[in-house]
């Protein structure tokens, strides 16, 4: 009976990083050498990366990928090896995955169906190749096929869909493929992380397999590649309906490899049936990205304001959850060298040390401050091991206050001047922390949410600061539940004076006791209302109707908050132009260079808000 052993290798690449590239993929099939595989599939665009940009629309970056391909050949002596690329011929760019066996290329097979919804944009780089069509192309003087291919090993008949090719429906690709009768169907993927969406991702897989008759075998992409997309590394094999394969999710190896042993004609018996936890995949997802984007940028650490409240310690346990996991995965010895960090850490360092090396926190209070939120601020950080500052904006805001009312000729008041006395605050507390970042070659993290970036909670050039903004495609209401249970079920004790405060930007005199939801809505509102708005991009009307029948609210009461949330969604769409990059964390988000696009000037939908007044 016929056997093959397979395998799917997944990568952590860089954009331009030629070098380091071409390294993890030879790395990856050494070690599937070494196992005995025969047949390795590897990502889409593995050999340049998927977050290349315009970059594959000029005329060196696809040759300069064929380079890199020719010199990945060497290494493929006695297997079939299966990797992505891009490929131009003459005007039009193609995304391709090469089939190399023995050392020897034998083709391209180019991808039919490109990604154009959410955060992705392949229209604009590739087209699709024609189902059915075959060229010959020109590899460094050796002509070789190019098109809608398939091929053989060791009696296995084999053929790809490339990621977006598989969730055409009746469309797809695999149906003719299961009309040429192959045995085997490859997916190399570059599909971005999402909570949830693994679950899906197992569904297709197993339906395929069934839906097909093939071994179905999915492999994606790894890592925070090139900044706000991150790769979950999956990879998955279903036969006859059924899981046989799947990896643990996320890692932080440079490249990550499993193996399987077909049988030919030999059914499987059984079945995995993964668990999925919402929680514990955005931990995941966030520290590996945190992980990631510190070593690709080459930075020292990070710095933080931590306020005390929910947003900034959210971020601040991420960062220590970067540690942790990386030090568990890889060893300390292997994740100081990843992150190039040497003198005083070593292999024989604790977690909260290396904690303390790459984390810096700051408490940056004024005369509104509360004492309950610095001793929130203060333990959280002396619980991780981050170093902790603490210091007044008091002087600074006085001194921009006194300024203003020495121009102005009047003594500013918070009657008259409320939202600026509140805005001054935030900014003040922008430069020093900055410079603090400056002087560790740090990146200054943001706190920004998505809730507050969808109504404008924010003041730019303050709170808004930063290199990088890890939370802002996540709500503040999953934020807050993220945090009672991280306290709980991640063992992190020092979260017990957040989760204990109620949220508040902490800009008004104490004794107004500002709140966030007195000044916007409920969050768990905010969330219902964009879910509707912005993810199914519904009308105020549609809005209100939905939700008055699914949310227990006075009318007049949800019709003031529907009204609100698309007031100030569309005079905050500048903000939303300049917050700092975010990771892609969630089914969708408000990043208007990722996901929705909305024009900063407009009629911000007064007539259509009319229509909800007039409803009785």
């Amino acid at each position: 009976m016929a056997s093959i052993k397979l395998g799917g290798a997944t990568v952590n690449q860089t954009p331009l990083d030629w070098e380091g590239n071409l390294g993890n993929l030879v790395s990856a099939i050494r070690e599937a050498n070494e196992h005995q595989v025969r047949l390795l599939c590897l990502p889409e665009l593995s050999i340049t990366g998927y977050g290349s940009e315009d970059l594959f629309l000029s005329y060196w970056y696809p040759k300069k990928a064929l380079s890199s391909l020719r010199k990945l050949l060497p290494y493929t002596k006695g297997i079939t090896v299966c990797v992505g690329l891009p490929v131009r011929v003459g005007q039009q760019v193609y995304n391709c995955v090469a089939i190399v066996e023995d050392q020897q290329l034998m083709g391209f097979v180019a991808k039919q169906f490109l990604a154009i919804d959410g955060v992705h944009y392949e229209y604009r780089w590739f087209t699709p190749w024609k189902a059915g069509e075959v060229i010959t192309f020109d590899f460094f003087g050796e002509e070789v096929p190019l098109g809608d291919l398939v091929f053989t090993v060791d009696g296995f008949k084999v053929g790809l869909e490339i990621c977006e090719d598989a969730w055409r429906g009746d469309q797809r690709p695999g149906f003719r493929l299961k009309d040429r009768k192959v045995d085997i169907i490859l997916n190399p993927s570059a599909s971005h992380f999402a909570m949830g969406k693994s679950r899906q991702r197992e569904t297709l897989v197993k339906e395929s397999s069934q839906a097909l008759d093939v071994i179905y075998f999915y492999v994606n992409l790894l890592g925070n590649e090139s900044g706000r997309m991150i790769f979950d590394g999956e990879v998955l094999l279903a036969q006859n309906g059924k899981l046989l394969m799947k990896n643990e999710l996320l890692s932080f190896s440079s490249h990550q490899l499993l193996t399987y042993r077909i049988e030919k004609g030999q059914m499987p018996n059984g079945g995995l049936k993964p668990a999925h936890h919402k929680n514990e995949e955005f931990t995941r997802a966030a520290a590996l990205a945190l992980f990631d984007y510190l070593r690709k940028s080459r930075s020292g650490g990070f710095v933080l304001s931590l306020s005390g409240g929910a947003d900034s310690s959210s971020i601040a346990v991420l960062v220590a959850e970067m540690v942790r996991r990386g030090v568990a995965e890889l060893g300390m010895e292997r994740f100081l060298q990843k992150l190039r960090l040497g003198a005083p850490l070593n292999a024989n360092s604790s977690i909260r040390e290396v904690v303390s090396v790459l984390f810096t926190v700051a408490y940056q209070g004024t005369e509104n401050s509360s004492e309950a939120t610095l001793a929130s601020a203060r333990m959280l950080a002396e619980s991780i091991g981050a170093v902790f500052h603490q210091w007044s904006i008091s002087e600074e805001v006085a001194s921009y206050t006194r300024k203003i009312e020495h121009a102005l000729g009047r003594k500013l008041t918070w009657e008259a001047d409320d939202l600026a006395l509140q805005n001054i605050q935030a900014r003040a507390r922008s430069p020093i922390i900055w410079m603090l970042a400056n002087i560790k070659n740090a990146l200054l993290l943001t706190t920004s949410n998505r809730s507050e970036g969808d109504v404008g909670y924010a003041t730019m050039d303050g709170d808004t600061s930063g290199s990088i903004s890890p939370i802002a495609a996540v709500d503040k209401h999953f934020i807050l539940q993220w945090l009672q249970w991280a306290e709980k079920d991640l063992g992190y004790e020092g979260l017990m004076g957040v989760n204990g405060l109620q949220p508040s930007a902490e800009l008004r005199p104490l004794e107004n006791k500002q709140t966030d939801e007195d000044d916007l809505m409920p969050y768990a509102v905010i969330v219902a209302i964009e879910r509707l708005a912005i993810r199914d991009r519904r009308s105020p009307l549609d809005v209100y109707l939905i939700l008055s029948e699914e949310l227990e609210l006075d009318s007049a009461l949800l019709k003031s908050y529907v009204a609100k949330f698309f007031r100030l969604w569309s005079r905050n769409q500048w903000k939303r132009e300049r917050l700092a990059p975010s990771f892609h964390l969630d089914e969708f988000n408000v990043d208007p260079k990722t996901w929705y696009r909305f024009p900063i000037l407009s009629g911000g939908y007064e007539e259509e808000l009319k229509e909800l007044d007039g409803l009785d």
